[in-house]
Order: C-alpha cells, then structure tokens, then sequence
C-alpha cells in the first residue's frame, strides 16, 4: 500500500470539534491559530446552513477563535455551488433560513413557489406545515427536490431537535421523490470545499466527531481522517460501523502538533 502524502490543508468540522454548546473545546484556538501562522490551506465545515459564513464568523470570533469568512464552508454553500453547476440562473422553493437564502442569491438563483425548478430543504428552528405541504405539492408538480444535508437531529440545550434529514423523511413519504443532499456524507461537499481552497484530497486531511458523515465524508473524498471523541461519536460505537478513521485522537488538541 502507498505511502500518503504528507497533510499539506485541513478541513474540520465544527460543532463537536471545535465547539460544544457554544464553548469553545479545549485545544481549539491553539489548533486555528497553528493553521494561520503555518500558512497551511484549511476549511471548517459545517452540514447546518441556518448562517452565512459571515455570522458563523462573528459566532466564532466572540468565542475566541479567529476563523476567516473565506476559511468558512456550510452545506448552504455546498448546495448553491451544486446547483449553479447543474442549472445557473434557476429558480427555487426555499425552506431555511439566511445561510441557504444568501447563498442562493449569490449565485443569482430567483427564489419562487411558482413553478420552480427546484424545492431545496435546509435548516431551520421554525419548520412550517404550510411551507411543507407547499413544497410536496411543487415537488409532485414537477419540481425537483434538494436538501443541504441528510441530518436527522440536530442538538440543542433541551436536548436534540429535529432537523433536515427528518424533514426530509415526511417529504418524501408524502411525494414518492428522494431527495439529493449535497451536504456530508456526500463527497462532493468535501471536493467543492477542497477546490475552494486549492487543496488536493492526497494531501489533505479531515477531522470530525461523527463517523457517519464527518469520517464518511473524507474517506469517500480519499483524504485522510481524525475522529474526535468530544462529539457524537463515542470509542465504543467506533467498531459498530464497516470503515474506519485513519486515526482517533481525544481532541483537537492532539492534533496541534500535526499542523
């Protein structure tokens, strides 16, 4: 088997890796600050597309970690570049919030309920019957369907919430369509995120806290991965899944070194 590459660009995801609850996980700052001071390529991802990389930005930074807009991925991001390669200039239904709507503008994508070329499904705390019967009816018109990410639940202080991959489910029980999802696993997110940066999977690594999307996503992409045990994912559920990380580390902050 060949040698990998040395990491030259890290992409990490951020909910689990970095933050926990909107505390910053121990090793976290050290790890970004390494990254800029290095020069290395790098991306912090992220499947919610509930905010623009701008707010994601400011959120960080009132948390001490300096991230840069550019330096920034959401499966909004992911999706509005997917669908300005498949039809730019459409026309889209939207369920979300300002992270997916933004995104959607900037590629000049004209948001519509009537006869859109798309229904496209991501993030929001605020799921509106009306606006999902709206979208069943659009999709069994003829309108295809697309969600940012297949995420069932989503945390929350209270406790988990459902997000867009349960959305997702009653949609498609309810119209027969499955929907495309451009968000993790899919290696797409990770190989548009790569070129955003001018990365190559070869030489490029992947940390994260969940086996089924952030460490799917990677080693569909070929890169290298970093499972962290602060998130989601625990040691003992590790060995329950057919693929496994290259590496699993505690932190992040076992991971300052490699940079």
């Amino acid at each position: 088997m060949a040698e990998r590459k040395p990491i030259e660009s890290w992409l990490t995801d951020m909910d689990g890796v970095l933050i926990h609850e909107g505390v910053p996980i121990p090793g976290a700052d050290a790890f970004i600050k390494k990254l800029r001071e290095t020069g290395k390529p790098f991306l912090v991802l992220t499947n919610n597309s509930i905010y623009t990389a701008r707010d994601l930005h400011a959120r960080l930074a009132r948390m001490g970690l300096e991230v840069p807009v550019e330096n920034i991925w959401t499966s909004a991001l992911a999706t509005a570049e997917f669908l300005d390669d498949q039809r730019p200039g459409g026309t889209a239904y939207v369920i979300g919030e300002a992270g997916l709507t933004t995104a959607l503008h900037d590629i000049g994508y004209v948001l519509t309920d009537h006869d859109p070329d798309y229904v496209v499904l991501g993030e929001t705390r605020t799921y509106s019957f009306e606006a999902m019967t709206k979208a069943v009816r659009l999709i069994n018109a003829g309108a295809r369907f697309i969600c940012t990410n297949p995420d069932e639940t989503g945390p929350s202080l209270e406790g988990p919430l459902p997000a867009t991959g349960s959305v997702a489910a009653l949609i498609t029980k309810a119209t027969g369509k499955e929907p495309y999802f451009a968000g993790k696993p899919n290696p797409l997110m990770m190989r548009t995120g790569l070129n955003a940066i001018g990365a190559h999977s070869e030489s490029s690594a992947m940390i994260g806290d969940r086996m089924d999307t952030d460490i799917l996503a990677g080693l569909e992409a070929g890169m290298q991965t970093f499972l962290v045990l602060t998130g989601l994912t625990t040691q003992a559920e590790i060995d329950r899944f057919p693929f496994r990380p290259s590496k699993v580390v505690k932190s992040i902050a076992d991971l300052v070194d490699r940079v």
